[in-house]
């Protein structure tokens, strides 16, 4: 078991690794704020924790992050119970993504795409009928970044293959990027 300073330690060298992924970070973040800005939404998808973050960055944008300002229209595609689990039971899950992709992109918009492998079969498959719909889509990813790689317009692949570290990285970013829109949006 490792001690918390040794996490901290882990922790501290990882955040310290992710400037080298800042064009790329910074890149997303315009591509977002000008989805926004020309009228297009924000879908996000992920599993398990990465779920969590889809939520969380969703709320942070349709909410407000750090001042008061117009609702951005941002959509967690983790969220739907009725969805997620009448189309895992009666299609599978590998689909349950892009069918609402299919269902809620348009051209123009941006698909956030979560996944610390970049591997998640969900995943993948709802970036590719992103892009085949017109979507931008940003992956969020760790590790070699998998074969989420294949369909992204921008990759942030964070260096590090440990889950928790790369989330830690996940949240980070995505809270820099509400930040970055809220100052770059022209919604008032």
């Amino acid at each position: 078991m490792k001690t918390f300073i040794s996490v901290l330690e882990d922790h501290r060298e990882m955040i310290a690794n992710l400037a080298s992924c800042n064009g790329v970070i910074e890149a997303a973040g315009n591509l977002l704020a000008d989805t926004l800005n020309h009228g297009g939404k924000i879908l996000l998808c992920g599993n398990g924790g990465s779920a969590a973050d889809c939520q969380h960055i969703a709320a942070e944008l349709v909410v407000r992050y750090e001042k008061d300002r117009a609702a951005m229209p941002a959509l967690a595609l983790t969220t739907d119970s009725s969805i997620l689990t009448a189309h895992s039971n009666d299609v599978g899950f590998e689909s349950v993504f892009s069918r609402q992709v299919d269902a809620f992109g348009q051209a123009g918009d941006c698909l956030v795409a979560i996944s610390t492998s970049g591997k998640s079969p969900n995943i993948v498959k709802a970036a590719q009928v992103a892009r085949q719909k017109g979507l931008s889509v940003i992956a969020m990813t760790g590790g070699d970044g998998g074969q989420l790689l294949q369909h992204a317009s921008i990759a942030i692949i964070v260096p590090s293959s440990v889950t928790a570290r790369i989330q830690e990285a996940h949240i980070l970013i995505g809270h820099w990027w509400c930040g970055w829109i809220e100052g770059h949006c022209s919604k008032p």
